[in-house]
């Protein structure tokens, strides 16, 4: 089946005519036809919009245009928070309405053209705020191993599109782990780029000084292919760093040895779940089999990572979500003024959660509480990022759970938000220090069978040698071969 390929399988299937563009798109549409009432991976998609894209790429892979774009007729999905010209764009939130997107996000444009067919909205937390895909105005997503549990959040829609093969790749962000903790959750790989490797213009802000646009993929070599075409300087995004984009494919050469790989301390914690940790502990013995060496290491500051992004992260929210106000564009709800017409509309637009992170974060910049909170929390920002800093002078990645359990029953965790917020413990840090870090999957519990996701963290700008890494572990396991029965 053309959409169980990966993007590398599916180019070089492309290249030889062998097939075609539309018999790859129609097959992920179909696929969604068939799946997705289960699962609601999908807001909404065009699938006349898709298969024309796919004809005009048949056209030039028949003219020989497969060797100046890497993604020619490529169905890749979107997450509902980057703006695609001409498509609904609601951040799945009731407060946009009918907001249509009138112009493209940067990472599309690169998409569009490298060649790849943009297509359809994918679930997700409300304006990315959640780690399960509860907090949707479109419904809840589920995972495709077990559709009574979650896939993660806040991307969970576009881990699961991939991992129900409704599509050969997607888009997702991560603010806290928001594409790394559901790609663990859905057995698929996600990759969190460093801040400022990959433009954010276009995409709709939660945390601006921590959120970051990246792909989920059914292997590491896509990953390494959707980085190259999606990184690089971006003069309309200001945070977007002048750093040269390596070739990452070329990286991924099997060979690690005499690689160290650092074991936090920190992260071996009294609530991680055994089957988790002994996933995590065989493929740190597959590292050493592979030539790595493995060496303990502490991350000191790690105790306080999760209290310092929920101040960081809420003020930055509250900022940023101030512009939906009910005048310039979405939804609105009409007061006797405009005081009136604001509180109407984002009470009737924002959901629990979205309103919960908006108060705390406009309470932890209010006067009076500014400088106990917000600012303390920047300070210890730094010393989490020190930390790692440090940690990389003496080892080339660092190795950690990706979450502390597999893949939760819905509504197990919606009653109690702090228990939620923990679901993203190991994540979290990755964000705070700005660096790069790559979810993959290196298991499955036993009963039920769910996947488990090893995370790898590396330096700032350090993607080929973590994409390297996670490759040679990959192709020496047989964990990303395995589908979800559905």
């Amino acid at each position: 089946m053309l959409n169980q390929l990966t993007i590398s399988e599916l180019t070089a299937k492309l290249a030889r005519r062998e097939v075609s563009a539309r018999e790859a798109t129609q097959a992920c549409l179909d696929q969604i036809a068939r799946v997705d009432g289960a699962i609601h991976a999908f807001i909404s998609h065009d699938a006349a919009d898709a298969l024309a894209q796919a004809d005009a790429a048949d056209k030039e892979l028949s003219q020989g245009g497969r060797t100046a774009r890497c993604l020619l007729g490529v169905p890749i999905a979107v997450k509902d928070v980057l703006a695609v010209k001409n498509q609904p764009l609601n951040c799945a939130s009731k407060i946009l309405g009918n907001f249509i997107s009138p112009y493209d996000a940067t990472v599309i444009e690169k998409l569009k053209a490298a060649g790849a067919i943009v297509f359809g909205r994918l679930n997700m937390d409300e304006f990315a705020m959640g780690s399960s895909t509860e907090n949707s105005a479109f419904g809840l997503t589920r995972n495709p191993w077990d559709t009574t549990r979650i896939p993660g959040g806040s991307s969970g829609g576009s881990a699961a599109a991939v991992a129900a093969d409704e599509c050969l790749a997607s888009l997702g962000s991560d603010t806290g782990g928001s594409i790394r903790q559901p790609a663990a959750l859905c057995g698929c790989v996600g990759l969190k780029p460093t801040y400022g490797r990959v433009s954010r213009y276009g995409l709709v802000a939660f945390a601006s000084s921590l959120d970051q646009i990246g792909p989920f993929t059914k292997d590491v070599r896509d990953a390494a292919t959707l980085l190259g075409v999606l990184s690089g300087v971006d003069p309309r995004d200001s945070t977007s760093v002048p750093q040269p984009v390596p070739d990452y494919a070329a990286a991924l050469t099997g060979d690690i040895k005499g690689l160290k790989l650092g074991l936090p301390r920190e992260y071996l914690i009294g609530g991680l779940d055994p089957e988790v940790k002994a996933a995590v502990d065989a493929a740190v013995k597959k590292f050493t089999e592979l030539g790595a060496e493995i060496v303990e290491i502490s991350l000191p500051h790690t105790d306080y990572a999760v209290a310092t992004y929920y101040i960081i992260a809420t003020a930055e929210a509250s900022a940023n979500l101030a512009r939906f106000d009910g005048i310039r564009y979405g939804a609105r709800v009409e007061g006797a003024d405009s005081i009136e017409l604001y509180a109407r509309t984002r009470g009737a637009g924002f959901g629990p959660e979205v309103k919960r992170r908006i108060i705390l974060g406009t309470y932890v910049l209010s006067s009076g509480y500014h400088d106990a909170y917000y600012l303390q929390a920047q300070k210890v920002r730094t010393l989490i990022r020190n930390d790692f800093l440090r940690a990389f002078e003496k080892v080339d990645a660092i190795v950690t759970p990706t979450t502390p359990t597999a893949a939760f029953r819905a509504g197990e965790k919606s009653g109690d938000p702090l228990q939620m917020y923990l679901s993203d413990i190991f994540t979290i840090s990755c964000n705070l220090a700005g660096i790069p870090g790559i979810s993959l999957p290196c298991g499955f519990t036993k009963a039920p069978k769910l996947p488990i996701g090893l995370q790898l963290l590396g330096q700032p700008f350090g993607e080929a040698s973590l994409l390297k890494i996670a490759h040679a572990y990959e192709q020496s396991t047989p964990w990303h071969k395995e589908k979800a029965a559905l």
